[in-house]
């Protein structure tokens, strides 16, 4: 079985260069899967900034949807999958028109919560299954300000979960702050007061 790789960090912290590192290290073939769709020109410069620095021999799979069954598939055929990003990924199971209400019905939040929970249990799972290993970068998104609107604050607790159940299951996880990447598995406590 292969092993779970989890990344997680601020905007430019250095999240995707460390992800990258550690791919150019994998002894196998490397495919990279990218989670973004462009719909502005400023999305496009980013995208084009990330394909300028991955090497040549590395094959590209764009994946807007079923994640898990891109990586089922992909696992044929790479010994290493790195995903970036899950953030992007997550963020179209908010609904379109919740973006300009003030409002939110505990019924959508429920929808997105089981929605996000459901995809996350299938992308683990998946990994589970295959050989390949699977390098998922991921936004810390709860760090910052909390959001004024109800999907910002939605979006900031479905990651949140996301990235705690993905840390959990991973066998490396790493945080990146300021472009230093910092080793959570070892970091984490195995004592507490009581």
């Amino acid at each position: 079985m292969g092993k779970l790789i989890f990344i997680t960090g601020g905007a430019r912290s250095g999240k995707s260069r460390f992800a990258e590192v550690l791919a150019r290290r994998h002894p196998g073939r490397v495919c990279y899967i990218a989670t973004a769709t462009i719909e502005d020109e400023e999305m496009a410069r980013r995208v084009v900034a990330h394909q300028q620095r991955r090497p040549a021999e590395w094959d590209t799979i764009e994946s807007s949807e079923n994640l898990a069954a891109t990586l089922y598939q992909a696992a044929s055929h790479y010994d290493l999958l790195l995903v970036d990003c899950l953030t992007l990924y997550l963020a179209r199971f908010l609904p379109v028109d919740l973006l300009q209400g003030d409002t939110l019905g505990s019924d959508v939040e429920e929808r997105v919560h089981k929605q996000v929970d459901e995809e996350i249990a299938a992308i683990v799972a998946t990994v589970r299954r295959i050989a390949a290993d699977v390098v998922i970068v991921s936004n810390e998104v709860g760090s910052g300000l909390v959001p004024s609107y109800p999907a910002g604050r939605l979006f900031r607790d479905v990651m949140g979960y996301a990235n705690q159940t993905l840390a959990r299951e991973a066998e490396f996880a790493y945080a990146v702050v300021a472009g230093v990447p910092l080793d959570l598995k070892a970091l984490q406590s195995v004592s507490t007061p009581w």
